[in-house]
């Protein structure tokens, strides 16, 4: 007899396991070594994967009994989890009147520049009370699940003061253990320099690394910390002080890095030996060298260049050749990309960044977790790993990509318990 599994997907049309990129993150050719399994099976006990391989296999190593739970995925695909690397979830407010403004031509910074953008919802977060920010997210989050977001990075920095930055953060820590998608946290107070900051910017870097870096992991609140290293924002030189503070009490580093100038964000990101960088749009070649030749995950975010009506996209094709460790993210915020569905993300990263759907399926599950320092447990479907998975009412993975904007998804698991299903028989 079998282990007695307390959960069996079995049938699947196509079973893609992005399985054996948990040590590194998956580069160039690799990035397309997806693992599919046609009449794909996989076995769950206690919130972790015991088996995955062919129907028929699996079901003679396992044993089922009446307290199993059954999922036939014949003729859909099945995924790994997937994983939203870089969001920032928790704000109030909405931004849709810098549409009109976009469509007439104003750039990110002319917009924050006026004093709208971050700053705006920096204003709306400081007023907004605590219940207010979690339930907001949490509609947010129910809408990420029905979309096959199993974990998501989320940051702070909307709040640019000590107690604004606390309440979001330990807004997304309830949120963490109060609903399914798991939650991975990331102080960002150095977003942008606040109003009453606006004429003495370093004394605001002196409050982030004195006052607000200190709180936070006092509190415990965050596994990285986040910089806007951008011009008109934050100098190379500020973000290197900052990051450094944040190293020495223990956080794991990121960067948003060379979005709108190539300022030599990446290769900071790079010698500082950073988790991520993020962004990347107007990225360097030495810049994409010093990506290749480290271990820090380039974090593509199509959807805030489609959103802002840019032209230019980050150079996937170049960075992948190149051998940099590519992953994709929403960047769901409420000005540059109120886009918090994963799918789209795929949609756009395949029509616009140039990827192939097996590169792009690679950059949402094993790459993102390595993005997040989560690849250890997360991102594929592989004997010992936590049991995230969706099923997605599709005949090829590429049709997940190509149904633009369609609702696919059938069944989510999250650590081995059905979280989601599609036709109203939710589970949360």
């Amino acid at each position: 007899m079998g282990e007695k599994v307390d959960l069996l997907l079995h049938s699947a049309g196509e079973l893609i396991t992005v399985a054996g990129g948990s040590a590194q993150p998956r580069r160039g050719r690799a990035m397309s070594e997806i693992g599919m399994i046609r009449d794909g099976a996989v076995a769950v006990r206690e919130g972790r994967i015991v088996a995955v391989g062919a129907t028929r296999e699996v079901r003679q190593r396992v044993e089922t009994g009446r307290d199993t739970v059954e999922i036939d995925a014949r003729g859909k695909v099945v995924l790994p989890g997937l994983v939203d690397p870089h969001t920032h979830l928790v704000f109030a407010g909405s931004r849709e009147y810098e549409l009109e403004m976009k469509i007439a031509g104003a750039g990110y910074l002319e917009i924050l520049a006026r004093g709208g953008g971050i700053l705006d919802t920096v204003r709306a977060t400081r007023a907004a009370g605590y219940e207010q920010l979690k339930e907001t997210a949490r509609g947010y989050l129910r809408e990420m699940l029905a979309q096959g977001t199993t974990t998501a990075e989320v940051k702070s920095g909307y709040g640019l003061d000590t107690e604004t930055e606390l309440k979001t953060l330990r807004v997304a820590a309830e949120l963490g253990r109060s609903q399914p998608v798991e939650l991975v946290p990331t102080f960002l107070g150095a977003h942008a320099v606040p109003p009453e900051y606006r004429d003495n910017p370093q004394a605001y870097v002196d409050l982030v690394v004195e006052e607000m870096l200190p709180a936070v992991a006092r509190a415990g609140l965050a596994r990285f910390c986040d910089v806007f290293c951008e011009a008109g924002v934050f100098s190379p030189e500020q973000t290197r002080h900052i990051l450094g503070a944040a190293r020495r009490l223990g956080l794991e580093l990121k960067l948003h890095a060379d979005e709108i100038e190539p300022l030599g964000g990446a290769e900071l990101a790079a010698e500082l030996g950073a988790t991520s960088a993020d962004h990347l749009v107007q990225i360097s070649e030495p810049g994409i060298r010093a990506l290749a030749a480290s271990r820090t995950v380039a974090v593509l975010l199509p959807a805030t260049t489609f959103c802002l009506m840019g032209t230019r996209y980050a150079p996937a094709r170049r960075m992948i050749e190149q051998g940099v460790a590519v992953a994709l993210a929403s960047d769901f915020n409420p000005g540059s990309s109120p886009v918090n569905s994963l799918p789209l993300v795929m949609g756009i990263a395949c029509r616009q960044l140039k990827m192939q759907p097996a590169e792009v399926v690679t950059a949402v599950t094993i790459n993102a977790a390595h993005a997040i320092g989560q690849a250890h447990r997360l991102g594929s479907l592989e004997p010992g790993k936590q049991a995230d998975l969706v099923v997605f009412d599709a005949p090829s993975y590429q049709y997940v990509m190509y149904r633009l904007g369609g609702q696919l998804v059938d069944t989510v698991v999250k650590a081995g318990r059905v979280v989601w299903r599609r036709r109203g028989r939710e589970a949360c």
